[in-house]
């Protein structure tokens, strides 16, 4: 019989396959205040993270993070077939099935997550940078498009929310008209 594997259960793998592999949340945070500072100077890494552990919360990116991830030790231990076990070793150019994996996650947070995946993986920004770096026996082909995947997810999701609080506070100031708003 097929088990249905539970929700607290996914979580919990991301987590610790995310760690296992050396990538922290506050990595991750890191890139998402690069990202969006310019627009918003007062953001704080604790709301950084906090949109992070929110996006991480989808059961699609988990799922691209699993099955990414499974395939970079798969292949560090040499266990795929050829050609595809050299073309994820070597994170071959013109090998698009990361990022392809990787930027299907980020779709359900809109063209600001596109574009900043775009950016993110043209420009290889904080641990994005260090996972791509091709030193020692682990291999990133994924794991690196994943956490670009996640940061782009998590800054759209700032960015989205702080328009609507600025839509919000917009709509108390425009309800309350122009003279209780000069008290």
């Amino acid at each position: 019989m097929k088990r249905q594997v539970h929700s607290i259960e996914v979580k919990t793998a991301v987590y610790q396959k995310l760690e296992e592999r050396g990538v922290t949340i506050e990595d991750i945070a890191e890139i998402v205040r690069e990202m969006q500072l310019p627009y918003q100077p007062s953001l704080t890494l604790e709301e950084c993270v906090e949109s992070v552990h929110a996006v991480l919360k989808k059961r699609e990116l988990q799922h691209a993070i699993l099955v990414g991830i499974e395939l970079d030790v798969l292949a560090e231990k040499g266990l795929l077939t050829e050609p595809i076990q050299s073309i994820i070793e070597s994170d071959e150019g013109l090998f698009g099935c990361d990022e392809t994996l990787a930027l299907g996650s980020v779709f359900g947070y809109g063209s600001i997550a596109v574009t900043t995946f775009g950016h993110l993986d043209k420009h290889k920004i904080g641990i994005i940078k260090r996972l791509d770096t091709k030193n020692g026996k682990q291999i990133h082909t994924f794991l690196d498009d994943l956490v670009a995947a996640i940061a782009s997810s998590a800054s759209s999701r700032i960015a989205h929310h702080q328009r609507d609080l600025a839509e919000k506070e917009g709509v108390v100031a425009y309800i309350a008209g122009p003279e209780e708003n000069a008290s």
